[in-house]
């Protein structure tokens, strides 16, 4: 359990580094790039990636699309937190597990069950509940278009990363490298770009806030997976476990620490989302 509550206690971490860019003017492309050149030398460290001959054989077109949509939908995710807070940006990011579930569904044949099937309303229902408020329209349609591109998004990485675990005949972990790297060259292009460009300037406190988001965005992924290792048959715990930590913990620091505003619909919103999540974990262990 200590490892999920470490995994939760990143995830939520990284979530706040991104709120405090806007306070003291980060650069988030900057940090996003030294973020993955710091969880680059992580992986190194940690998992020590072995890099054979086998990796020509690698799925190229799913780490290529990696490395394109995690800088990019890493861009989204703190515009998202600036602009409607952590609370309904986590929510987004939380609830995009329900992409995979139904890309197993449609198209790879997966059977579903009643709980998954009430599941998914329940889920789908709660992202409409989190995102609703009264505002300005342009602030309305910044309120809803965000969190759905971060729902997307990461529902749309979590089933590459997906079919990357499938792939046998290259380790989890190289292929983790490789995204890394990859992923670190995108984000480094449009970093110099805008450098060169004169769109922005290298600032230390971006290097520095690049560093520290690279440690606990890795230290997400590290504890886990550490997290899989110590209750390999329990898969499903883990699953919800760091999910609806994430959605508490997130949503009390966004309500009291940020004093972000949820109203009554945004609170019922986060009640459903935990509920989503429990029958999902139900589902699965039904099978």
């Amino acid at each position: 359990m200590i490892y999920i509550l470490l995994s939760v206690f990143c995830s939520v971490t990284v979530a706040v580094f991104l709120k405090l860019g806007k306070r003291y003017n980060i650069s988030i492309i900057q940090a996003v790039t030294i973020n993955y050149l710091t969880a680059l030398g992580l992986c190194l460290v940690f998992f020590k990636p072995s890099i054979s001959s086998e990796i020509s054989s690698s799925p190229w077109h799913i780490y290529i699309g990696l490395a394109i949509l995690l800088p990019s939908i890493f861009l989204v995710l703190a515009a998202s937190v600036k602009h409607i807070g952590i609370v309904k940006t986590d929510i987004a990011q939380r609830l995009s597990l329900f992409i995979p579930i139904l890309a197993a569904y449609f198209i790879f044949g997966e059977s579903f069950n009643i709980y998954k099937i009430i599941g998914l309303l329940v889920g789908f229902t709660a992202i409409i509940l989190t995102l609703a408020r009264k505002s300005k329209k342009e602030d309305n349609q910044r309120s809803w278009l965000l969190p759905i591109v971060v729902f997307l998004g990461f529902g749309i990485i979590d089933i590459l990363f997906k079919q990357i675990a499938l792939y046998k005949a290259i380790p989890y972990t190289t292929s983790l490298f490789v995204v890394f790297c990859l992923s670190f060259l995108v984000a480094l292009i449009i970093t110099i770009y805008m450098l060169v460009s004169g769109m922005a300037k290298l600032q230390l406190v971006n290097i520095a806030c690049g560093f520290l988001l690279g440690i606990f965005n890795f230290g997400n992924i590290l504890f886990y997976l550490k997290a899989h290792q110590a209750l390999p048959k329990n898969p499903s715990t883990v699953f919800a476990a760091m999910n609806l930590g994430v959605i508490m913990v997130g949503s009390l620091v966004g309500i009291l620490v940020f004093k972000e505003r949820v109203n009554k619909l945004n609170y019922v919103g986060i009640a459903l989302a935990l509920v989503a999540i429990v029958l999902i974990k139900i589902s699965q262990d039904a099978f």
